[in-house]
């Protein structure tokens, strides 16, 4: 009987929509005639109409197993919308109390519920089990089914369990739906539901109106963020940060800056996390700063920028997370932070984890690196991992589209590719391809005896970026492919081996250089228009470099490059403007500033010009109560290595902390600590060597001073060195 059903006039009845989008009505149709369907679909595409208005046709209680209890609430609340009838959607969770989950039996009982929302932890709890026996199932519906999958960016292993509890409640069509899915998710997830004869609906995963752009995280990343805002003012915009910590920090920095921002995250109690959630769907503030945790099935079509503070441990993760700007076709700006260091930080994070479960998320990993890395189309990179081919040269909306690097003929690095993956039999991964080429005498070559083979060595006179964007760009081109079951191995397509009989033309672009070096010196570069002032930037520079002479101390000992840069862009002209630059505190303004401030403001005078006051990037006072209680033990003269630990950081995440305490302007004595552990003359070394250096690079220091002295050390005697000069 539903299928001689006019859907379109379901649809105008029950959701007031005149037409269906893309591949919505052949889903719907294949649901109602009782086979199973697995939706490939994108971030807005359309996905729960697909299981909602079939549930509303059909007989029965139609059961969506979701992941997040914020999206649940959100899509029950839109179906009441839609229904006279406030019990034709309900859900099952761990948020509901025991009168509450009898309201929601007595309706299904009733017959008055067409779609019942659970959380696969619920699904498995042996009484819902029991009760779902009692009901007339319609259809299983499992949203963001990614989740079955290792390989997905949120593995859950209770999704894991979904086929056979299916089984025992009683068997009906599934309905699988999800927003990314490379081909290797894809055949987990069918494999796991016991679905394999599902017809499958795949919609194209470009969104045309998405601009992609990958920026250098420099230490003005919070600046470049706030000038980014304020020149999008007005727009809805979602901030991502991996860690709670950064959540909390820079939603407070935001609202310094006078932007209407909140943070959300996991840690959060669930009223004030759905109090800023709801604030953010009224449109009350503009920017939410949040943990992954955000977002999943939030339906807000005109968020305009989705910003990546960290870099995203995985594409599928990227992909959904950005997929939530512009859902309404209009503009949505996709801008992410990219380091190598924070690549290096989520390495670590891994470790403790079993080795299967590292290894898929250092491949992961991978996969990310390579996207920001690239100067390829952002677009065609992004479907190529989805395994769909997008054959224009140039997108015309992503950053490497807009600004084409030149290209270069890769046709002999091609062949020498080639050439290696063959001679190690197509059994080992690209790092290890990377280290035949340049000739590395790891303890895996000598192992397996590689160093003897004829392409050790062959890529010497070649840096790895180069060889790196070879191998990205071939498996793009088709002529090596990634075998994804067996943990990424390097394989040879046969267009790759009819290349090496017959070489051709094979252009790359190379990859950016994302070397820590060049992002911690990138000047700070703005959201829009408000460049650096070159000329005043050389005027501060001089009259650093006039101080430093007249004051016997290394010019970065008064401020550093960048605090020189954010001057020459926001023009403080008062001692309490210049605290709000990066890296000033107000001890460091009050013995330093009354001549920069000085000199600026003559400079605007002379010149006529605007002060962006609206552009000041304030600062929040005491950035975190961590750095109190670090200046508070340290006066104690509690031992550093103890503080890392009872903080629960890393002793280089210490250092980090109180090198941005003492380069503020604070004056710290760790003289306490430097006495137990090291070596007097040592100490006066790299303590000397800062007093003639014109830089206070800790690269540079290690080249001049040699192995004997370690990172950690120059660190620390830099500390004293800047506290004891400039404070």
């Amino acid at each position: 009987m539903t299928e001689n059903i006019n859907l379109t006039e379901q649809l105008k009845k029950y959701f007031g929509f005149d037409t269906f989008k893309g591949n919505q009505e052949a889903i719907i149709r294949n649901l109602l005639s009782g086979k199973d369907s697995f939706v490939l679909m994108p971030t807005g595409g359309g996905k729960s109409l697909c299981y909602q208005l079939p549930s509303l046709l059909m007989e029965g209680t139609a059961i969506v197993i979701s992941p997040l209890i914020a999206l649940m609430k959100n899509q029950v609340d839109a179906m009441r919308n839609f229904s006279e009838e406030d019990g034709v959607a309900h859900f099952i969770n761990s948020s509901l109390t025991k009168s509450a989950i009898d309201q929601v039996k007595s309706d299904i009982l009733a017959g008055k519920t067409k779609l019942l929302y659970v959380a696969p932890e619920s699904l498995t709890k042996e009484d819902n089990v029991e009760f779902l026996k009692q009901v007339k199932i319609s259809f299983y519906a499992v949203d963001e089914a990614h989740c079955i999958s290792e390989w997905g960016h949120d593995f859950r292993p209770e999704y894991r369990r979904i086929r056979p509890i299916i089984d025992e409640i009683g068997k009906a069509p599934v309905i699988a739906l999800t927003a990314t899915a490379t081909p290797k998710v894809k055949m987990d997830i069918q494999k796991n539901l016991g679905m394999t004869d599902a017809v499958e609906f795949k919609s194209s995963f470009n969104r045309p109106n998405l601009y992609y752009e990958v920026r250098a995280k420099t230490n003005n990343v919070d600046s470049d963020i706030v000038r980014f805002i304020k020149h999008n003012e007005g727009k809805s915009g979602i901030i991502y940060c991996l860690s709670r910590k950064k959540v909390e920090e820079l939603a407070e920095i935001l609202q310094a800056n006078g932007i209407k921002a909140r943070p959300y995250h996991a840690g959060m109690d669930s009223a004030t996390r759905n109090a800023n959630q709801d604030a953010f769907l009224k449109e009350d503030i503009e920017v939410i700063v949040a943990t992954i945790a955000f977002g999943m099935g939030i339906d807000k079509p005109d968020v305009r920028f989705v910003i990546h503070y960290d870099v995203p441990k995985s594409l599928e993760g990227y992909y959904q997370e950005t997929g939530r700007a512009g859902r309404d076709g209009g503009e949505g700006l996709c801008i992410t932070f990219y380091s190598n260091k924070d690549l290096q930080k989520l390495e670590k994070f891994m470790q403790g984890k079993p080795v299967s479960e590292q290894e898929i998320g250092r491949q992961l990993l991978q996969e990310t690196a390579a996207y920001a890395e690239s100067s390829l189309c952002r677009r065609k990179l992004l479907l190529h991992y989805f395994g769909e081919e997008y054959t224009e040269d140039n997108c015309g909306n992503c950053d490497n589209c807009l600004n084409p690097k030149k290209q270069v003929e890769a046709q002999d690095a091609l062949c020498t590719v080639i050439e290696t993956i063959i001679a190690v039999k197509e059994n080992f991964k690209q790092e290890y391809i990377l280290d035949i080429l340049l000739g590395k005498e790891t303890s895996e070559v000598l192992a397996h005896q590689h160093e003897d083979l004829e392409v050790f060595g062959a890529g010497m006179g070649e840096e790895d970026r180069l060889w790196n964007a070879v191998i990205r760009q071939a498996l793009i081109a088709g002529y090596l492919s990634k075998d994804v079951e067996n943990y990424g191995l390097l394989k040879v397509t046969p267009e790759g081996h009819k290349f090496l009989k017959k070489p051709k033309s094979f252009k790359i672009v190379e990859d950016a250089d994302f070397d820590e070096e060049v992002v911690d010196e990138t000047p700070m570069r703005s959201g829009a228009s408000c460049a650096v002032d070159p000329v005043l930037y050389s005027m501060l520079k001089d009259l650093r470099k006039k101080m430093s002479k007249k004051l016997d101390v290394p010019p970065y000992v008064i401020f550093q490059d960048p605090s020189l840069e954010a001057m020459a862009t926001i023009y403080p002209v008062t001692l309490e403007e210049l605290q709000n630059i990066p890296g000033v505190g107000a001890g460091k303004a009050k013995r330093y500033g009354q001549e920069f401030c000085d000199l600026i403001k003559k400079h605007c005078e002379e010149n006529e010009i605007d002060r962006p006051e609206d552009l000041r990037v304030r600062t929040v006072a005491n950035k975190s109560k961590l750095k109190v209680s670090i200046i508070q033990s340290i006066d104690r003269k509690v031992a550093l290595d103890d503080i890392a630990v009872a903080k629960g950081i890393e002793f280089g995440e210490l250092l980090d902390e109180i090198e941005a305490i003492v380069y503020s302007g604070t004056k710290l004595n760790i003289d306490y600590f430097l006495d137990e552990i090291m070596d007097e003359d040592h100490l006066q070394d790299i303590y000397d060597y800062f007093k003639e250096s014109t830089t206070d690079r800790i690269e540079d220091a290690m080249d001049e001073l040699g192995d004997d002295y370690t990172e950690d050390e120059i660190r620390l005697v830099r500390i004293k060195f800047i506290s004891e000069m400039a404070n």
